[in-house]
């Protein structure tokens, strides 16, 4: 089987097409009109605050973006006299041509998006399991499972034995040749479930795919499993804690899937310090009856993770794992190495990881309250259930900044950090991101000690009178629009609109670079076309950072207008030359690095 690209370089064709459509979004970056309504302060007082409640009728607001469709869940997916049904919480997506996979606790659906202002149904497949984490390759769809009632032919009925060969709790691996079929080819089953799963691509290795997985429930027996063990790696080498599994999936013969590795990436770390709740929501709880205590892992570090962002291109892995956020060396696949565990008290629950765009710096999210709780109202703090940044300094982790969504939400509104992804605009390291019933913003972070909104989309609560579950479990951008899961509501999508923020010539770059496949947690490198509206962007942005002065702005821009409208070897002179005018301002300019990508796309526009 061929390995598809993870991204699309715009061809010959294309980049044609660029230059000749370039009049719709190009305009001078220092006389691009920026109208009253697109100003950089964000709307005071905040729309956000106070929104009328609702199922499907909820009160909305919008900043710089734009609601193109919502889609309701299937039927089998939805009970109208029970809104919030846990047992029908939709969870994360994958992407894979023009089909949406989604999760569910329930199974999961598959959603056509050819049309975005009118997704269609290829799909819904019931098959608890608890929250079904989806990843997508090729003819193949990897499903986590991790709750004792999964059955492995997906029925309703669960498993009542203690120890029973019909219980599910691994991946999922189905074929989806015809996805309107499903077809189930094996369950790889592992000692604690999965949580949550990875799908890692080796450019060394186009036969497999590998699945990092993390389970976080407790160990089962080994009566069901051979060689399951919780007890401490101290007393027996082969425990399943303190490990991730790595499963190698033959491409050619995928029901041949198995275990290659379990490696112990929490090897030596001590338990983290964290906050728990804030003192006013703390409640009493009864420990479980009959629940023993477990001095194997006191006072031990983490014994899994929550979920884990792979960055091929450069050879790292970040892992958010119960109290560290860990940097992972996964040059060898197969065997990923921790380089670094950070540390931080102001964290709780580390859920996520996303890598800026050189691999530089690291973003983890916090899930403080696991999701299900308030935790963006106003008296909570700023630093908790937020967004962390770390700067890598060679193989270990610095503290730079927190982020958090800046507007309060009610107590009926389960509230905190989530899965988002990076946008694609060349320059700037831009975010979308989920927060639950906080809804979804976009931030920049391009300076790691300086992340601010530019963007955002809320709906009010569920109920106003009590928490009913719901929110954007993700949001993540793929091919030119945002999609988020919404727990209760079904499929959002999403659009940017041109800001003083984010220009038009921003967001035409940004959709150049097209996904064949997209897997959220394995990150691609994102590369862009050689086009005229590229370079525009990177002079957009010189204009709105003010770094260079405005009169030689406008002669770039002058000489750049009057490249593209030339043609053959008139355009390519125009271009060199203004290419080498660029490499050499840059040597004494005050945005060096932004006049040298200028310069790069010049030159090989030029070429």
């Amino acid at each position: 089987m061929r390995r598809p690209s993870p991204f699309f370089l715009a061809g010959a064709a294309l980049l044609a097409g660029c230059a000749g459509a370039s009049g719709s979004v190009s305009g001078s970056a220092s006389t691009e009109p920026t109208p009253a309504s697109m100003s950089l302060t964000p709307p005071s007082p905040d729309p956000r605050v106070g929104l009328k409640a609702g199922w499907y009728d909820a009160g909305q607001a919008s900043w710089n973006l734009r609601l193109v469709s919502t889609t309701k869940p299937s039927p089998a997916f939805a009970v109208p006299a029970n809104p919030g049904d846990p047992r029908l919480t939709n969870s994360d997506l994958a992407f894979l041509g023009n089909l949406v996979f989604q999760g569910n606790y329930s199974g999961w659906q598959v959603w056509d998006v050819s049309n975005v202002r009118k997704p269609t149904l290829r799909t819904e497949f019931v098959c608890p399991g608890s929250q079904s984490d989806v990843t997508v390759y090729g003819h193949l769809l990897f499903v986590s499972a991790e709750a004792v009632s999964g059955r492995v032919d997906c029925g309703l009925q669960g498993v009542a034995d203690e120890v029973s060969p019909e219980r599910a709790r691994g991946i999922r691996i189905i074929d989806i040749t015809d996805v309107t079929q499903p077809r189930s080819i094996k369950t790889v089953q592992t000692c604690r479930g999965s949580h949550t799963n990875t799908l890692v691509t080796d450019p060394k290795d186009p036969e497999h795919v590998y699945i990092y997985v993390s389970g976080s429930a407790g160990v089962r027996s080994p009566n069901e499993l051979a060689g399951c063990s919780a007890e401490s790696p101290d007393v027996n080498p082969n425990s399943a804690l303190f490990r991730i599994e790595v499963i190698q999936v033959p491409l050619k013969n995928p029901a041949a899937a198995a275990i290659v590795s379990s490696p112990r990436i929490f090897e030596g770390l001590g338990e983290a310090a964290r906050h728990g709740d804030d003192p006013a929501d703390v409640r009493q709880r009864a420990p479980r009856p009959g629940a023993a205590p477990r001095p194997s892992v006191a006072g031990r570090g983490p014994t899994q993770c929550h979920d884990i962002t792979t960055y091929p291109a450069v050879g790292l892995a970040g892992g958010a794992c119960s109290g560290y956020g860990i940097l992972l060396d996964i040059r060898d696949i197969k065997n990923p190495k921790r380089l670094y565990a950070a540390a931080d008290t102001n964290m709780s629950a580390w859920h996520s990881a996303t890598f800026s765009t050189d691999g530089s710096t690291v973003l983890f999210s916090d899930a403080w309250g696991g999701g299900t709780a308030p935790r963006c109202r106003a008296t909570d703090k700023k630093e908790w259930g937020a967004d962390a940044i770390f700067v890598r300094s060679g193989d270990s982790l610095v503290f730079s900044s927190y982020f958090k969504l800046p507007a309060a939400q009610s107590r009926f509104e389960n509230c905190v950090a989530h899965n988002g992804s990076l946008i694609p605009i060349p320059g700037r390291e831009v975010m979308v991101q989920s927060w639950y019933q906080g809804g979804i913003n976009v931030f920049d972070w391009t300076d790691p000690t300086n992340a601010y909104e530019i963007a955002f989309f809320d709906r009010g609560p569920m109920d106003s009178t009590r928490l009913v579950s719901a929110g954007h479990w993700s949001a993540y951008w793929y091919n030119g629009f945002i999609y988020g899961s919404e727990i209760s509501r079904g499929l959002d999508i999403l659009e940017l609109t041109p800001s003083a923020h984010l220009s038009r010539n921003e967001l035409e770059a940004a959709k150049l670079v097209r996904f064949e496949y997209f897997n959220p947690q394995e990150q691609p490198k994102l590369v862009w076309p050689a086009a005229f509206v590229v370079a525009r962007a990177y002079t957009d942005q010189l204009a709105r950072n003010s770094t260079v002065p405005k009169s030689w702005l406008d002669g770039v821009v002058t000489q750049l207008d009057a490249a593209e409208k030339a043609r053959g070897a008139s355009r390519q002179t125009a271009l060199g030359a203004l290419a080498a005018q660029l490499e050499r301002d840059a040597t004494s300019s005050a945005d060096a690095g932004k006049v040298r990508l200028l310069a790069g796309v010049v030159r090989e526009l030029g070429k």
